[in-house]
């Protein structure tokens, strides 16, 4: 009887230790993740450069232009008699185009007229500034009255006789530009040509450069 209910013991549980390879298989996949990592920390780089580029494009300060947008002849006199000489008075429009993003402020500036290389009259444009990405107009009156030098020209005789006469308007407007707190030194240049007819009394064509 004793025989037939033996009681077999259990066995012991046995414990397996963790190969090495085993323990080290989460930190395999470490080498991908920092390889992801780079490669978002390499995309922000190129994405942050890219965007620096597209502003330093846009934001970068600009030179304004101006220009001599109208003029006309208000009043009028010229001869050869005894000697070649004229006196006249124009109404003119003087553009200022700001293409910067930030305001363009200018010092006290003049417009001249030259014949024949020879200023034969002034105006003031005075100071004043232009917003980001505006045209300023300035409306000037120009009194012009021929020299004793340039009367001695020999152009001068043969223009009045063609009944054309060929001006030059010239401005220089030294300003700056402010972009993020920095100032930027920028002089917008207006260098026109103009041929008058005498007998009609007006501008017959302008040309600015």
């Amino acid at each position: 009887m004793s025989d037939g209910n033996q009681i077999v013991p259990l066995a012991p549980a046995k414990f397996y230790q963790r190969s090495n390879e085993e323990s080290r298989q989460p930190k395999a996949l470490r080498p991908k993740r920092s390889g992801k990592c780079f490669f978002y920390f390499l995309a922000l780089i190129v994405l942050l450069s890219a965007i620096t580029l597209v502003l330093a494009i846009i934001v970068a300060p600009r030179t304004p232009h101006a220009k001599l947008t109208s003029a006309a002849v208000e009043y009028l006199i010229y001869g050869n008699d005894p000697i070649p000489s004229f006196n006249m008075t124009l109404a003119a429009a003087v553009s200022i185009k700001n293409s910067n993003f930030v305001r363009f402020q200018f010092e006290n500036s003049s417009s001249s007229v030259l014949c024949e290389g020879v200023v034969v009259g002034e105006a003031k444009l005075g100071s004043g500034r232009v917003g980001a990405r505006k045209t300023r107009r300035v409306n000037i009156a120009v009194k012009i009255r021929s020299s004793d030098s340039l009367s001695e020209a020999k152009n001068l005789s043969g223009d009045f006789n063609s009944g054309k006469l060929k001006l030059n308007s010239y401005a220089k407007l030294k300003g700056n530009v402010r972009l993020f707190g920095i100032v930027k030194n920028r002089t917008a240049v207006m260098n026109c040509g103009l041929n008058l007819n005498l007998t009609s009394r007006s501008i017959q064509d302008m040309e600015c450069i």
